[in-house]
């Protein structure tokens, strides 16, 4: 294991970055600066084409936050020259005070954002780091892969897979924080497409984690699987449209733990009055079987981190206890607005973005029923397995998740019959109230990003384990 190499461009400009912070402070109430460094690489071997790139997250700069009576005002920048800075901010912090004023947009909080003293350093130990690595081995191998899954399967007439790996260097900067942290995560995919000269369907594998090169080896492990997933797609039917018993494996628990309850537990949406959850607080909206958690804490995946995007560090917050609402999660400026401590839930796009109240690691948590036992219990369902895209609307509890496929159950045995695609659709207390059973085991992937609408995206992991319910399927 070897640590990762810190910033030097984060940690050399450090003292001037303490320097803005000590000079706004004596002008505004509140002064923080996030900096980002943020780099990485993507390695992709397909049957059209070899492609190296840099990581779609990579960028360098910083942000500055400042409150004063009225609101708050940011300002976005990668080049440091300190008087200029400082200059700018003042500047732009009257505009907008004049402007909230004329418009009467002023927004009263009740106290400034937490600031208790705190100082902490977070480094994270890689077991390969990519590095230590040639890119041209990291290609031989995923080369191999590919090469070997034409040539074991004939139907698959196209294959991609590939590795990207993401470092994460950030500081924060207030009156009383002083913030570093460096991680890394690494996706892998595995993409096939399998035709029988009528036929086109295609499949996909996901792996991820906290760490660096050893990922490959999920890949190389997933490459054959998901090439046997892709043609199996070719003998599907369409699903008849009904309600059925459903089993969801956990990638599937885990986007429905995302779209049916993790939207609207995002609690700027209850600022916004846009999130019906704000009214279910203390009430039942699932079974007894469901207890559902997020944070940076909850778990060990691609949006674990020591500290958010504004300061605070990251929880465990369990959203549902057997069944109960029992809290939403957080950005800090919500949180003012509420009167409630932060999640360490506010996430930024990039540094020239706003932070929202963004998901990190969620999931439903595991429980004690067997797989076995839930098909053995269902006369005619089915199990659905994968995902491919999902929606909710929070404001209204509406859902549609999209199963890759789903496995015909009947009198408690699976038939072979594949159906696909397969699109539950409902509304989400009705979901997760109807959850009876929970297998052991908990899985997460961190493959995947989460948009606030239809923008603002973040890194996010989903999960859970084998869940029974019962669903509106088309």
């Amino acid at each position: 294991m070897r640590k990762l190499k810190t910033s030097n461009f984060l940690l050399d400009n450090k003292e001037k970055l303490k320097q803005i912070v000590s000079e706004l402070g004596k002008e505004f109430d509140y002064v923080s600066i996030l900096g980002t460094d943020v780099k990485g690489q993507k390695y992709t071997v397909s049957t059209a084409s070899t492609n190296v790139s840099p990581s779609s997250d990579e960028e360098r700069g910083f942000v500055v936050r400042v409150y004063q009576d009225c609101g708050y005002t940011e300002y976005s920048f990668n080049k440091i020259n300190v008087e200029d800075i400082i200059l700018t901010v003042k500047k732009l912090a009257l505009e907008d005070r004049a402007k909230m004023i004329k418009d009467k947009n002023l927004v009263e909080y009740p106290r400034k954002p937490e600031d208790s003293p705190m100082e902490k350093v977070f480094i994270q130990e890689i077991e390969n780091l990519p590095e230590d690595n040639n890119p041209e081995e990291i290609i031989d191998k995923l080369t191999f892969i590919h090469d070997s899954i034409k040539k074991d399967f004939e139907k698959i007439v196209h294959m991609a897979v590939s590795y990207s790996y993401t470092q994460v260097n950030k500081i924060f900067i207030s009156k009383n924080r002083d913030l570093y942290q460096s991680y890394m995560f690494s996706n892998g995919f595995a993409v096939a497409v399998a035709s029988d000269g009528e036929k086109t369907k295609n499949d996909f594998i996901s792996s991820s984690n906290m760490g660096g090169v050893e990922l490959i080896e999920d890949v190389e492990k997933t490459a054959p699987e998901v090439a046997k997933r892709a043609e199996e797609l070719l003998l599907s039917e369409k699903v008849i449209s009904g309600e059925y018993d459903i089993i969801c494996d956990p990638d599937f628990t885990g986007l429905i733990a995302h779209e049916a309850f993790g939207h609207g537990a995002e609690m700027d949406m209850f600022v916004k009055k846009r999130a019906k959850g704000v009214e279910y607080v203390n009430k039942r909206v699932a079974s007894d079987k469901v207890v559902m958690h997020d944070g940076a804490k909850a778990a060990e995946e691609c949006s674990s981190y020591l500290f958010d995007d504004e300061g605070n560090l990251g929880k465990d917050t369990v959203i549902i206890d057997n069944g109960i609402l029992k809290n939403g999660m957080c950005d800090e400026l919500s949180a003012l607005i509420l009167g409630i401590e932060a999640t360490g839930n506010g996430k930024r796009e990039s540094y020239k973005r706003k932070a929202y109240t963004r998901m990190t690691n969620t999931f439903f948590d595991a429980g004690e029923d067997s797989l076995e036992d839930m098909i053995a219990s269902i006369d005619k369902g089915y199990l659905l397995e994968g995902f491919s895209s999902g929606m909710e609307d929070p404001k209204n509890w509406g859902i549609q998740c999209v199963a890759s496929k789903g496995r015909e159950i009947v009198d408690g045995k699976l038939t072979g019959k594949v159906v696909s695609p397969v699109y539950l659709t409902g509304y989400v207390p009705d979901l997760l109230e109807s959850i009876t059973m929970v297998s052991p085991g908990l899985e997460l992937s961190g493959s995947g990003y989460c948009g606030k609408g239809w923008k603002e995206w973040v890194k996010t992991s989903t999960g859970g384990s084998y869940i029974k319910a019962k669903g509106q399927l088309s």
